[in-house]
């Protein structure tokens, strides 16, 4: 199996070696540098269909990078696009799910599929929309973060509140939710509504709840509010 090695403290690159025959695929713009015995060719990972569906669900690119170690072993550093951690995470015994822009590179093991989100995750959660992506198979998945990265390990009766931004992957054994961070305090349904549109509208509040036994991922920055900033910081 391919090797993944994260190299360096601060934006780290991924170093990849690669045995002869051995083949990664990875996120369009990935790799900044391979060697001459490595092959490097756009594919529609798992075809047409599912490349629709992933372009969908995590605003990725149509075509991916695929690299094989075609004239003998080889080595190549890849980088995300987003300053951050870089995380190498074992698919098999446990599949996770991927937040918007987190794919960094796959073993060839290790299928990207789309799944449907419930109507109030796909409207709210701002985890992929309507789909979302998840790993199947057995292999190793990178994920990258906008800053440092913490992994989280939710137990029975300890729920985890985790502001979506903030997410990066998340163990399929778990159930996860829209919610809020201030309940409603009485009101009923009325109470609830406006404390949701006033979550959303004003940018502040909405977050996964996850129960359950599993891990998440999570990094320390919000990507949305530091481009919001980088655009308001460039008009004035």
């Amino acid at each position: 199996m391919p090797n993944f090695t994260v190299t360096g403290d601060v934006d780290p690159f991924l170093h990849v070696s690669l045995k002869q025959g051995e083949r990664i695929y990875c996120e369009s713009d990935a790799m900044v540098m391979m060697e001459t015995n490595l092959d490097l060719k756009g594919k529609m990972q798992g075809g047409l269909v599912s490349s629709l569906m992933r372009r969908m669900a995590n605003g990725e690119s149509f075509f991916q990078q695929n690299i094989e170690a075609v004239r003998g072993d080889g080595d190549c550093l890849l980088s995300p696009n987003l300053p951050g951690a870089i995380e190498v995470v074992d698919v098999g015994a446990r599949q996770y799910l991927l937040n918007d822009g987190a794919f960094v590179a796959a073993t060839s093991g290790v299928e990207m599929k789309s799944r449907t989100q419930s109507l109030g995750n796909a409207l709210f959660a701002q985890s992929g929309g309507f789909f979302v992506m998840e790993t199947s198979g057995t292999g190793k998945v990178v994920v990258s973060g906008f800053g440092s990265m913490f992994q989280l390990d939710v137990e029975p009766g300890k729920d985890v509140v985790i502001d979506n931004s903030h997410v990066v992957c998340w163990d399929t054994s778990l159930h996860y939710e829209i919610s809020v961070t201030t309940a409603p305090s009485g009101g009923g349904v009325g109470a609830f509504l406006g404390n949701m549109v006033n979550s959303v509208t004003s940018g502040e509040g909405i977050v996964l709840k996850f129960r359950g036994t599993g891990k998440v991922y999570i990094c320390s920055r919000n990507r949305d509010n530091f481009l919001a900033w980088v655009s308001k910081s460039g008009r004035s």
